[in-house]
């Protein structure tokens, strides 16, 4: 027998053994780690915080030195941590990313010094390991949020199918309001047209005619917002569009101590719209306006002729949005307003409507200094 044929001596027989028993044991608290991660999952489906927290207080088993390590999850500024964990010069962490961008990370420490390993005294598959757990703790969030998500919008659904029903219903008030109106208009002003009438008694008919006249008006609007009469786009101005929209709001804007500033051009050329769709985009916008502004403020509406096409702006002095808002105002059930105070949908029909016009409509907006909106519609001449 060759030298290089002699069988290995007892010694590293036995080292081998212990090598490949502690490799094995290593591997079993790793899959033992990740399976506890599994069903903490599933045990804590519907609470996001038990599962970080459970997960937290699993990773150190799956380590070399269990008894020493220490664990911490920090995602969206929350930490979840085992008891005793503190930074320490031996630290293994690894990134957390959920629907494509970053969340934050899961760390290991050790809180007594260890000799160096691949990693520092970490094991390179302890860093395949935490890696693994990252990715899981990323699709745990992004389940989380999908539920959150379908179960937000489905709300929201409800509360929009809601509002659609009060709309029909409002819409057939003013329809059956618009009868004993029509009556006491007309009676009023028989009754002024008589002869033997005081005249205190007619300036106080007078009023009760101004009045009728006013609620016909306020009916007429709304019957046009509620989308009850005709759909045909006209030649129309968009300053009386405003002014149709603004006279809804009288009473609100008064309410909430809020002041009414116009700068509407006279010189305004006219548009080609349907007037219950532009109403609809100011209502929507101003109901915005009021909302963002709950402790009074000012509220500027202006007009101008643009190159080929005529502006409104909107702009309030209210909370205002930060950019992660701004960005997503258009995108159908976004809100940041209770689900009894918004639906998501105001925006993007607004947009929707603006863009079926041909026009833009943008936001520009800084927290605590107020939002604004800027409208452009096509100017379109007579026969085009």
């Amino acid at each position: 027998m060759t030298p290089a044929q002699e069988a290995p001596p007892d010694g590293a027989h036995a080292n081998a053994a212990v090598y490949a028993a502690s490799a094995l044991q290593e591997r079993v608290k790793e899959l033992t780690c990740l399976y506890g991660i599994s069903q903490l999952s599933e045990r804590f489906d519907g609470c996001i915080e038990k599962i970080l927290q459970g997960v937290a207080e699993l990773i150190p088993a799956g380590w070399q030195y269990p008894d020493i390590a220490r664990a911490r999850i920090t995602i969206d500024g929350c930490s979840y941590s085992t008891a005793g964990f503190s930074p320490g010069p031996q630290r293994q962490a690894a990134a957390i990313v959920a629907d494509g961008r970053p969340r934050g990370s899961v760390e290991i420490v050790y809180t007594e010094l260890r000799p160096e390993r691949d990693e520092g005294p970490f094991l390179g598959e302890e860093r395949s390991l935490l890696d693994e757990v990252a990715a899981k703790i990323g699709l745990i969030i992004e389940r989380h949020q999908g539920k959150d998500e379908r179960s937000r919008l489905q709300t929201q659904l409800l509360h929009a199918d809601r509002l659609a029903t009060i709309g029909q219903l409002a819409a057939g008030v003013a329809h059956e309001l618009n009868e004993p109106l029509s009556g006491i208009l007309g009676f009023a002003q028989l009754a002024r047209k008589h002869p033997n009438v005081p005249a205190h008694a007619a300036d106080d008919i007078q009023k009760i005619v101004n009045a009728c006249l006013h609620a016909r008006e306020v009916i007429k609007r709304l019957l046009l917002f509620a989308r009850q009469g005709p759909r045909a786009r006209s030649r129309l101005s968009l300053n009386e569009i405003i002014a149709g929209a603004l006279d809804l709001f009288e009473h609100h804007l008064k309410k909430e101590a809020i002041t009414l500033v116009t700068a509407l051009d006279p010189y305004l050329p006219k548009i080609e719209g349907d007037p219950g769709q532009l109403t609809q985009v100011l209502v929507n916008l101003v109901t915005n306006a009021i909302q963002a502004m709950p402790q009074g403020g000012t509220l500027t509406i202006r007009t101008a002729a643009g190159a080929g096409d005529v502006v409104c702006v909107v702009d309030d002095t209210g909370v205002g949005m930060g950019e992660d808002v701004r960005s997503r105002i258009f995108d159908p059930f976004f809100t940041t307003k209770d689900v009894d105070h918004g639906t998501g949908l105001g925006l993007p029909v607004a947009h929707g409507i603006v863009a079926a016009h041909g026009g833009t409509i943008a936001a520009e907006s800084d927290p605590g200094r107020g939002t604004r909106f800027t409208i452009r519609l096509p100017i379109e001449e007579p026969g085009e």
